[in-house]
């Protein structure tokens, strides 16, 4: 602390690498101006280099002054900035100094080799060296000379193990300097480069490159990184935050041909069945979850002219939901708008040109509601689909594009299949049986409001008064079912500790239970629906014999009135 480089025996800056071996998680490296390998987790660490740097002592003295010196210990220069071992051969090491030397040892550390670029000027920074996943001759780096005044861009690639470099920037933005390249793993050549102002793409491997930037801030990425097991890509930024870009699957499959096509639906990964729910909290230092549900991504190549649609299809081929869009035309202008799948969902489908993201939350169809519903514990949600095999459907015009996705089960779970189909089953029974119930409700409300209507309509008129009062009597008959059904006088939130809830919110109050058990439902739950449906099923059959006895007499009582179509007030 308060000297200069120039006399340490080893010389270590801030951001020094730090690797543990992809071959064996027992070896961990580090570098200063020497590569350092240990095998015991640190207790003792063995020097497998020379100085890989110019290690030029002019610039290793004192930092800062004239009036105030600035020696950190950590702000050293000629040091080993970037370190990376093949992940594709044990023991191909690529080494890159923060003064502009490359070197290669392919024997773990025994021999190295200088593989400096000769078109890459003097005093660069290796900010990222990165071997390829595919070709374990072939590497890429990433080089800034902003500190030099110098904004270029530089990424380089080799294919014969450093012997010769070629630039590879063409589409960066020439006052962009770049900090980090890496290659794909799932798809040899497919490359990401993060500049001082955001993230590039290159599908060619590095013969062109185009922006991805899409809703990313303009800020320096100093690093990223491919998830590779759910395919994501992470970027960390000077704004000293992490973005990540969901599923790159639609990269992986993207080409020349599905550019030009009209419309083309991707690969969806598969998908865990887990609690929990996304979130955002504006304004916070947290992160959003991913979307809960299959993420279903499609290109359009323009806003179609017709509505398109997306069908959901299990195993069986079996339509589990289907979700649509709707075109506005306005003039010469086509408008894309949303359309609800149906109206108790809040799903819409997108149909924008270029890509689409659609995020279907895995469940089945809710039950059936009514305007103004309260319920207490009760919920109308459709139950989540069964873990398996499943198809996306989507239909633009004449073309049925069809790809298949997975519903896999929360690998913690101990339940099986055949318990996740039992609770699966029974939900089903209950949303249906909600369904009844309401469609029932609506069914009474429907034949008070004409009855009522009627009555209201014929004053003046022969027999108003016997068609009124046999509505009357017709209604409240109605009603008694009507309120054994519903708790008609639940108006508010509170309402239910006051007035008891009846057999609509009793039963759809048992969705949360049965869902809630992570496997199979006991013989209880069983045993509550099936007490529960027999008493709505009493109900709806006095319904029906009342409807089937007093609705005929009704009409019947209208018709020898001989009630006009148009009827007059008298003056």
């Amino acid at each position: 602390m308060g000297a200069g480089a120039a006399d340490l025996k080893y010389r270590f800056q801030w951001t020094f690498p730090i690797l543990v071996s992809p071959h064996d998680p027992n070896i961990l490296y580090v570098a200063g101006n020497h590569l350092f390998k240990s095998s015991n987790e640190g207790d003792s660490w063995e020097v497998i280099s020379h100085d890989l740097t110019r290690n030029d002592k002019s610039k290793q003295g004192s930092s800062g002054g004239p009036i105030t010196k600035d020696n950190t210990s950590v702000e050293y220069y000629c040091t080993i900035f970037s370190f990376a071992e093949s992940p594709l051969k044990k023991d191909l090491f690529w080494a890159g100094s923060d003064d502009g030397l490359v070197h290669i040892s392919k024997d773990g550390g025994g021999n190295w080799q200088n593989v400096t670029p000769k078109n890459l000027p003097e005093w660069s920074l290796i900010s990222i060296i990165e071997p390829s996943p595919h070709d374990p001759g072939t590497a890429y780096l990433a080089a800034t000379r902003y500190k030099s005044d110098d904004f270029k861009p530089y990424i380089l690639k080799t294919d014969n193990f450093g012997k010769s470099w070629k630039l590879i920037t063409n589409g960066i933005p020439e006052n962009e300097f770049t900090r980090v390249v890496r290659e794909d793993p799932h798809r040899k050549g497919l490359l990401y480069a993060g500049t001082e102002r955001g993230v590039f793409v290159s599908f060619n491997d590095g013969l062109s490159w185009q922006s991805l930037q899409l809703n990313l801030p303009a800020v320096p990425i100093h690093d990223l990184v491919i998830q590779s097991r759910e395919k994501d890509l992470v970027v960390a930024t000077h704004g000293r935050s992490f973005w990540i870009l969901d599923d790159l699957s639609p990269l992986h499959e993207i080409n020349d041909e599905i550019a030009n096509s009209e419309a083309f639906l991707f690969q969806s990964r598969p998908v865990y069945l887990m609690g929990g729910r996304s979130f955002s909290r504006p304004g916070s230092t947290i992160g959003q979850n991913p979307p809960a549900g299959v993420v279903i991504q499609y290109y359009l190549k323009e806003i179609p002219a017709t509505e398109i649609k997306l069908e959901i299809l299990d195993s069986k081929g079996d339509t589990v939901r289907t979700f649509k869009s709707k075109i506005l035309v306005k003039g010469n202008k086509k408008k894309e708008t949303g359309f609800y799948g149906d109206s108790r969902t809040r799903n819409m489908l997108p149909a924008r040109a270029g890509m689409n993201r659609f995020v279907w939350n895995e469940r089945y169809p809710d039950a059936k509601g009514l305007p103004k519903l309260i319920l207490w514990g009760g919920s109308l949600t459709g139950p989540v689909a069964v873990p398996g095999k499943y198809q996306a459907r989507l239909i633009v015009g004449d073309q049925r594009l069809t790809t298949t996705f997975e519903i896999k089960k929360d690998p913690r779970l101990p339940t099986t299949l055949e318990q996740f189909q039992a609770q699966f089953d029974l939900l089903i029974k209950i949303r249906d049986k909600v369904s009844q119930a309401h469609e029932a409700v609506e069914k009474i409300r429907e034949i008070r409001e004409q009855t009522n209507n009627l009555a209201n309509r014929i004053k003046g008129q022969n027999g108003q008064k016997e068609i009124k009062d046999a509505a009357s009597e017709f209604n409240k008959k109605l009603s008694v079912v009507e309120e054994e059904i519903i708790q008609v006088k639940i108006k508010s939130n509170q309402d239910p500790l006051n007035f008891p809830i009846k057999l609509n919110n009793k039963i759809a109050a048992l969705t949360g239970t049965v869902a809630g058990t992570g496997g199979a439902p006991t013989k209880q739950m069983y045993d509550v629906f099936e007490y529960l449906s027999n008493k709505l099923d009493l109900q709806l059959n006095k319904m029906q014999k009342i409807i089937a006895e007093e609705l005929p007499k009704f009409n019947q009582l209208v018709k020898n009135a001989d009630i006009p179509a148009v009827s007059l007030s008298k003056e």
